[in-house]
């Protein structure tokens, strides 16, 4: 295909897949696109394991990574949103996980342990070790979105072959900037504004992508078919299209509005080799585009997820607002360690409350396939439908297959 993402990255075909899976990031690299690795829940050694696994498995084919630098956390005790007790403690670099314990409200706390206990959700095991790596992770005793946390992610990534790194929130601050343009490296942003993505040009981004309403995760609060285009108009670099883009028709809508690829993520979490909670794909492959909701209740920061039970406790008038980041994920991080370790008990509160972070697009996400099908099939249904809009500009009727 021709398109500028193509040419910059050494692609056949201009889908990005974001995933935390190693095996999608490998699979889509090999079927055309580019994987890129979501970095957040890695230690700095599965990083390199992962890494490493990556390479081997794709060649010369290539990946990307994505790490998240909030604007808020860049610096040590930089404008974190902390209490200057926290800020102090971190002014050697990053904000340790007791700084960020101590900071939580009591309240807090006890919601949580309230909502474990009313759903039944039993401890987790006397020899279960993995309190540190829960499913937003944690690196040593640094929080999960520390300037220490990320730094180390983006060291191991720039050490790696990978083509690209992303920053998903804020502007790429000036250090990952000068530090992957200095090892060879395209730098990448999310946008979910127009202003935003000309911050990311400003600071140097090669590639913005721009994240409408309907994504998966962290996102704001603008449609994709109002936000492409304003992105697209208001910056040079090219720009990825992200937010209910999971088949070939939504991948044609985004490059007619000037996108000159797509940046899909939900899509995978239903692939067979997706590493998806099993009771949690079966709630995805189920749901309805109207079963996800903009919550606060993981990370702190507004982010589509599937509604289940734990959205629905944190949405009562009657309790505690969920705290603000990095306090939510460190206040929760436990207890959705523990509902993942019971959610397979068929009927439990822990099944109820399990769900993760997936877009709208979840409503056709309702069979497995392989994650070099789900690019087969984008691309066949691009050429059909970009095939059928040429032929809309002829006089002479369209057949039943062009009509489509």
């Amino acid at each position: 295909m021709k398109s500028r993402i193509c040419e910059m990255l050494g692609i056949e075909f201009p889908i990005l897949a974001f995933s935390h899976c190693r095996d999608v990031v490998a699979a889509v690299s090999k079927a055309g696109g580019m994987g890129v690795l979501g970095a957040v829940a890695h230690s700095p050694e599965s990083l390199e394991v992962d890494l490493a696994w990556i390479e081997a498995e794709i060649g010369a084919r290539p990946y990307g990574v994505d790490v998240i630098i909030p604007a808020a956390l860049n610096g040590a005790g930089g404008g974190s949103g902390l209490s200057g007790a926290a800020t102090g403690a971190a002014a050697d670099g990053g904000f340790t996980l007791e700084d960020v314990r101590r900071l939580i409200p009591a309240a807090h706390i006890d919601f949580v342990d309230e909502i474990l206990a009313r759903y039944n959700v039993p401890p987790l095991p006397s020899d279960d070790d993995t309190e540190a790596l829960a499913s937003l992770g944690t690196l040593g005793d640094t929080t999960p979105f520390s300037a220490d946390a990320a730094g180390a992610q983006l060291e191991i990534a720039l050490a790696y072959r990978s083509a690209f790194v992303a920053n998903a929130l804020g502007p790429p601050p000036p250090q990952m900037i000068n530090a992957a343009k200095n090892a060879g490296k395209l730098v990448g942003a999310l946008a979910g504004r127009a202003v935003h993505a000309e911050r990311h040009a400003a600071a140097g981004a090669d590639i913005v992508i721009a994240q409408g309403y309907e994504a998966g995760g962290h996102t704001g609060e603008i449609g994709s078919m109002v936000l492409i285009p304003e992105i697209v108009d208001a910056v040079d670099v090219p720009v990825l299209a992200a937010g209910g883009i999971g088949r070939g028709r939504q991948m044609a809508a985004a490059m007619a509005l000037g996108a000159e690829g797509v940046w899909c993520g939900s899509v995978w979490l239903t692939t067979a080799e997706a590493e998806t909670h099993p009771v949690v794909k079966a709630k995805m492959l189920a749901a309805q585009s109207s079963d996800t909701t903009r919550s606060r209740s993981l990370t702190g920061k507004p982010a589509r997820m599937l509604k289940s039970a734990w959205t629905e406790e944190w949405q009562r008038a009657d309790t505690p607002d969920p705290l603000g980041m990095p306090l939510q994920p460190v206040l929760t991080q436990n207890a959705q360690r523990r509902i993942e370790r019971a959610a397979h008990n068929a009927g439990s509160g822990a099944e109820k409350l399990a769900n993760y972070f997936v877009g709208q697009i979840v409503g056709t996400m309702n069979n497995s396939k392989t994650s070099a099908q789900v690019v087969y099939e984008i691309i066949e249904e691009f050429i059909n439908s970009v095939e059928s809009l040429a032929a809309r500009l002829t006089t002479e009727p369209l057949s039943p297959e062009q009509s489509r």
